[in-house]
């Protein structure tokens, strides 16, 4: 089933699925053009306001060099898919860490300079909310208590990416066929039409 929902009430679903106890990380997973740090960004606000404190790190920052993920060139959607996230240190230095014991690296990565950010670690406290974004996230072993994913049919998507971009398409297509992000993610909106997000909601477990 599928639901019409406002923006509001689709983070107030996420907020709702977050557990209340403990440190926990959140994941929202989509491809750039659903903007999923904007929904990332809009669960900061209100679990703030609920008395958790929040750490906000951006998938973007945790890219490898330029040398390993461009090494097959600039426009290669495997390297996209395979090569761009450097997954180990995201969990080595953001998502283990943060779990056992609340310190975190913010960032490791600028990919404009291609060079360390030099960031510093973060201490969070108990009951600290990791907050997550990024596209092609799901099925890489991210330990995660909350998955979000931000659907949209690869017609879609295809219109709503830059005409330099649509090389990333078959990064994509890979990444629907071989993941299914939207039957592993536990919250699922499709965001067709951008301004009228739809909740995919499933039916019970028996």
């Amino acid at each position: 089933m599928v639901r019409p929902v406002t923006w509001d009430v689709l983070r107030d679903v996420v907020l709702a699925r977050v557990p209340a106890d403990g440190r926990r990380v959140v994941l929202v997973d989509g491809a750039p053009p659903t903007r999923p740090g904007d929904l990332a960004d809009a669960l900061v606000g209100p679990l703030r306001a609920s008395g958790r404190a929040v750490a906000r790190v951006r998938a973007d920052d945790f890219l490898r060099p330029a040398s390993v993920r461009l090494e097959h060139g600039r426009h290669d959607p495997d390297a996209y898919l395979e090569d761009r996230l450097d997954v180990g240190a995201l969990v080595r230095e953001v998502l283990r860490p943060f779990a056992a014991s609340g310190r975190y690296l913010p960032s490791l990565w600028d990919a404009v300079a291609d060079r360390a950010t030099r960031a510093r670690p973060v201490q969070a406290p108990p009951g600290a909310v990791l907050v997550l974004d990024g596209d092609l996230l799901l099925g890489r072993g991210l330990p995660a208590d909350l998955t979000v994913h931000l659907a949209v049919r690869p017609a879609t998507l295809a219109r709503r990416l830059p005409e330099e971009e649509r090389w990333m398409l078959p990064a994509f297509a890979r990444y629907a066929a071989e993941v299914g992000p939207e039957d592993v993610a536990d919250v699922v909106a499709r965001v067709d039409d951008p301004a009228h997000p739809a909740l995919v909601e499933r039916p019970p477990v028996v």
